[in-house]
């Protein structure tokens, strides 16, 4: 198979860069690994900046069909800085929605397009070099079968693990995270009723997620700690979850064994270069994120648009005329989005630093300078919001659609 563009993956990065550049004309082929995308441990936050793409897509109606929650007011610590309806944004709330039904939505909009293809069950293995370059990727689907998707341009949306970016030799930069994150289900009482939870207690941090009939709770614990955890049997998980969430007391039965849970490695780097000559790496592929703030998502999609503003101009000039993209063009798409990622990072170990980690020693956080400060300056704490919003750097979608642009 040919192509303009293939994505390795199919998670926010790889499916919002296949929209956007199909929408503009130019030929795309997203491979994704699984059958579908229905994966618990998958980021569900959509910040205001995103529910704006969405506009810009014509996809507000159908997002508000995807049942999901909002949070408009935030805290650090004791520290409460405010709502985010004294913003005077259009979506003053982040909504916490099921990642799968998302991905499924911005899936079905870019099969509107022609030039836009997504093929399922595709497992990328390896890239393929021609001449210097990186000229496309290899894949195996569910028989085994290897298939060759030879393109002009190859972005590595492919996650935190990219095959594609270890084998083609970019290092990343581990920056470290201590902790890791334990997965595990508990049913709803009250399936009318949207259950969102971030607590931080002696010892622990739990976040929990609303799955429309349970709620997907997230229990971090300290990094190498999982042992710990699993000599003190499920009990030990079922009376801090009570403890720091007592809204849940009632349904910890429901975790009857270690079996019910699953751990999850937490990793945060950024590869120190995002592309080569034909290679591009985007999202996680280029910058495994913290869940602090769940940002993840925003950044990955971020990246996406970013890329479609630079490169589809010059993709539709390599697909009309069949020249190379040059490698100075995949380096603008670094420079702009380096900084707004290395600021989130190092303002997510800030946040950790000063709140949770206190709390994983059993220690009571202690308000530092910085957070006493911003209690009593509105204007900090109303940039802060902003932050939290918007990210350092927020991307509007400036490809045009060549079926003419939906009604937002």
């Amino acid at each position: 198979m040919e192509t303009t563009v293939v994505a390795a993956g199919g998670g926010p990065a790889g499916i919002m860069l296949g929209l956007l550049l199909a929408r503009a004309g130019i030929d795309v082929v997203v491979l994704e690994k699984h059958a579908d995308f229905l994966r618990d441990f998958r980021g569900d936050t959509i910040h205001p900046s995103t529910l704006e793409l969405i506009d810009q897509l014509g996809l507000t109606e159908r997002f508000e069909q995807i049942p999901h929650g909002k949070v408009h007011d935030f805290a650090m610590g004791e520290v409460k800085l405010g709502s985010l309806t004294a913003l005077g944004l259009k979506h003053p709330y982040i909504a916490i929605a099921p990642q799968w039904d998302f991905l499924t939505m911005l899936a079905e909009e870019g099969r509107r397009f022609p030039s836009f293809k997504l093929i399922m069950n595709a497992e990328v293995t390896e890239p393929i070099r021609d001449a210097g370059r990186i000229a496309g990727v290899r894949y195996r689907d569910p028989d085994g079968r290897v298939h060759e998707v030879r393109a002009a341009l190859t972005v590595a949306t492919d996650g935190r693990h990219s095959r594609i970016r270890a084998a083609s030799g970019l290092e990343v930069k581990e920056t470290g995270s201590a902790f890791d994150t334990l997965w595990f289900r508990l049913p709803k009482e009250d399936v009318d009723t949207t259950e969102l939870y971030f607590r931080v207690g002696p010892g622990r941090w739990i976040v929990g997620f609303d799955r429309r009939t349970y709620v997907q709770v997230a229990y971090m614990i300290p990094k190498g700690g999982f042992a710990a955890v699993e000599r003190a049997g499920v009990e030990e998980i079922r009376e801090g979850t009570a403890a720091v969430v007592p809204e849940l007391a009632g349904r910890v039965r429901h975790l009857r064994s270690m079996d019910d849970v699953t751990m999850l490695e937490v990793r945060v780097n950024r590869a120190a270069r995002w592309h080569l000559p034909g290679l591009l790496l985007i999202g996680d592929a280029a910058h495994a994120m913290s869940p602090m703030g769940g940002v993840g998502v925003k950044l990955a999609l971020d990246d996406a648009v970013a890329t479609a503003n630079l490169l589809a101009e010059p993709l539709l000039g390599v697909q009309r005329d069949g020249t190379e993209l040059p490698d100075k063009l995949l380096a603008a798409v670094q420079r702009r989005r380096e900084l707004p990622t290395v600021v989130t990072q190092k303002l997510q170990q800030a946040a950790y630093s000063r709140i949770v980690e206190p709390a994983f020693r059993n220690e009571t956080p202690t308000m530092p300078l910085a957070l006493r400060t911003i209690r009593h300056v509105p204007a900090l704490r109303h940039q802060i919001l902003r932050v939290i919003s918007l990210g350092v750097r927020q991307e509007h979608i400036r490809t045009p659609s060549v079926l003419g642009e939906r009604a937002g």
